[in-house]
């Protein structure tokens, strides 16, 4: 299953040596430690007695080994500690103790609860990175408060982006993970950026990723739009991306996406159109109106593209160097001859779960590659070694074991 024995690679990841307990679930941590792990850190997920709760979203094999799961949660080890018994949180402490990176996504009065906030774990470890991956930012109205991923899309403005653009009547979710993994990504720079400080400094930090803001700064790159300025130079919301017809467009018998962009392209669109009035029209020739009312030129764009067939647009658009392409279901992105060639799909031979297919590292790196060493852990898989690791004598684990404070994989 390595990925080193099946390409040759004998170099190891840029974060190997680098240890990582990993106390997130759900998507929004996970996500993130699975990229630091595929970069090669030893991630170490702890988890409670009932485990990851998306390791009980469906599909599934076997329970507690969910699709989503699976899919985020690969180059980690698993142990089990029920941290409302003392000596499950000695034991966590313990593993503080050799850790470089603390991660979270309690929130913050659980974790004053258990007594696991940075000046606490600093004293074990001083040169610990803790990272708290909560909902909302610590000393605001909203710190307390629960979040998923549907709660920060309708937080962040996400949710009434189809509604602001006319084409539901209601604000609506982008059915996709949004906050969660966006967050997740905030996660992943902040604590590479955290490392960095700490092999230059040998001093650890506490840091502190919300998904609320991460989100929202996210989003207002661009729908911040005319309160950039003070006073607001016109309205929020980045109008080419508002647009009614910015979507694919309907051809004679099918979908496309088309997006001319530049005045070149533009003016190339309007030639393969047989619409020789445009290519004097201030519109398309002056890029800062053609900006203000571009939702004219993109109705223009939906009347035209029905006057032929997809795969005659395509080819006519690829020679006249317009981005165009097939608008792909969830079934084509599987089978893409671009992603194919690319090896972007891994598949893999997991212990319990049989043969796996998996989204490969999507990152490059010519002498620190990012591989996939390991799949997701069963729940509690690693317990006894994780112990035997940090110094715990067979008899001291059994006892554990048999208190329930650690528990195993059955």
């Amino acid at each position: 299953m390595p990925d080193q024995a099946a390409t040759g690679h004998t170099k190891t990841g840029a974060l190997t040596g680098i240890r990582i307990l990993d106390l997130t679930s759900v998507v929004f941590g996970p996500y993130a430690t699975q990229m630091l792990g595929d970069m090669g850190a030893d991630v170490i997920k702890i988890e409670a007695p009932e485990g990851d709760v998306m390791r009980a979203a469906s599909p599934a094999r076997h329970p507690g080994m969910g699709a989503v799961y699976l899919n985020s949660n690969r180059n980690k080890r698993s142990i089990v500690l029920d941290l409302k018994q003392q000596a499950a949180r000695d034991v966590l402490i313990r593993l503080v103790s050799t850790a470089d990176v603390f991660v979270h996504s309690m929130r913050p009065q659980a974790m004053t609860k258990l007594r696991l906030d940075y000046e606490t774990l600093k004293r074990a470890n001083p040169e610990i990175i803790h990272c708290s991956a909560w909902g909302y930012g610590s000393g605001g109205p909203y710190a307390d408060k629960p979040a998923y991923d549907d709660i920060i899309q309708a937080m962040s403005g996400a949710a009434d982006l189809t509604r602001r653009q006319g084409l539901t009547e209601e604000p609506a979710f982008v059915p996709a993970i949004l906050a969660d993994k966006t967050a997740g990504l905030h996660v992943a720079i902040a604590l590479l950026t955290a490392i960095v400080h700490k092999v230059r400094t040998g001093r650890g930090q506490s840091v502190e990723v919300p998904m609320f803001e991460s989100l929202a700064s996210f989003m207002l790159v661009e729908h911040l739009a005319g309160a950039v300025f003070e006073p607001a130079e016109g309205p929020m919301g980045y109008q080419r991306l508002l647009a009614p017809h910015r979507k694919p467009y309907r051809t004679a018998d099918g979908y496309i996406t088309v997006l001319p962009y530049t005045t070149k392209q533009w003016r190339g669109f309007f030639t393969l159109a047989d619409r020789p009035e445009m290519l004097d029209d201030p519109r398309v020739n002056d890029a800062g109106l053609r900006s203000r009312v571009i939702g004219e030129l993109y109705q223009m764009v939906a009347e035209i593209m029905p006057s032929r067939t997809s795969a005659d647009w395509l080819e006519a658009l690829e020679q006249a160097d317009i981005p165009a392409m097939p608008v792909n279901s969830l079934e084509d992105v599987l089978a893409d001859r671009h992603l194919a060639e690319t090896g972007f799909f891994r598949e893999y031979d997991h212990p319990s779960e049989g043969r796996i297919r998996t989204p490969a590292p999507p990152m490059r790196f010519s002498d620190s590659p990012a591989t996939i060493r390991k799949g997701a852990p069963r729940l509690g898989e690693d317990s006894r070694t994780v112990l035997a690791e940090a110094g715990y004598s067979d008899a001291e684990i059994a006892g554990l074991i048999d208190s329930g404070a650690v528990r195993r994989a059955e």
